[in-house]
């Protein structure tokens, strides 16, 4: 299959930061602009070391194949990918270009946070649910949820390596990278593979 051809302009402004507990890390990511929007997936594999870096590692072609498709499509091909495997637990959010809208369905704890670069009411952050299971192995019955965005909204995807709290310490004007190594460098637990993956939303067209 042909790769979806990349947006004119670009959808999102995104970075990552990583730090594994033993190599190689147990945690990936992929993130893919093509036509249409934008996919943003990070991956946990169980455990540590080299089966949890298989597990997560599988899915990221998968991802870059068909990053087009609705999310629950995607977490479902992961699921048939990550079968023999040990499994790992992922979420995965859709910028969606032609209504402003974010899209994400979530298997396990990987914990996702919308900023608002512009406050709404009393708070800006707006955390995005996920459900138990493991990609490879159970499957829950997915939920797919979507919200609108605005230029500028930033979301922020870290794994059980990053506290949870994690929110409270964005900058949402930072650029990307930035946000991305300033929550593992003041959110890591030192426990365990650690992952955070951030992207904001530009509302380019498509």
């Amino acid at each position: 299959m042909s790769d979806p051809p990349a947006p004119r302009q670009a959808v999102i402004e995104w970075g990552w930061a990583g730090r594994a507990l033993e190599e190689p890390s147990g945690d990936a990511h992929a993130v893919v602009e093509c036509r249409g929007g934008a996919v943003v997936a990070l991956l946990d594999g169980l455990g540590h070391g080299f089966e949890a870096a298989e597990a997560s590692r599988a899915a990221i072609p998968v991802i870059e194949a068909h990053a087009g498709e609705p999310v629950d499509a995607l977490v479902q091909r992961c699921h048939e990918a990550l079968r023999k495997t040990r499994g790992a637990v992922m979420s995965v959010a859709w910028f969606d270009v032609l209504d402003s809208s974010l899209t994400w369905v979530g298997v396990g704890n990987v914990d996702c946070v919308l900023i608002r670069a512009l406050r709404i009411g009393q708070s800006r952050n707006e955390a995005i649910s996920t459900r138990g299971g493991v990609v490879g192995y159970r499957l829950p019955s997915l939920r797919v949820d979507r919200i609108a965005v605005s230029r500028g909204d930033v979301l922020v995807m870290a794994t059980d390596g990053i506290r949870s709290t994690f929110g409270a310490g964005v900058s949402p004007h930072a650029a990307a990278q930035e946000i991305a190594e300033s929550v593992l460098t003041g959110y890591a637990k030192g426990n365990d593979d650690a992952h955070v993956v951030v992207a904001r939303y530009l509302g380019a067209d498509p």
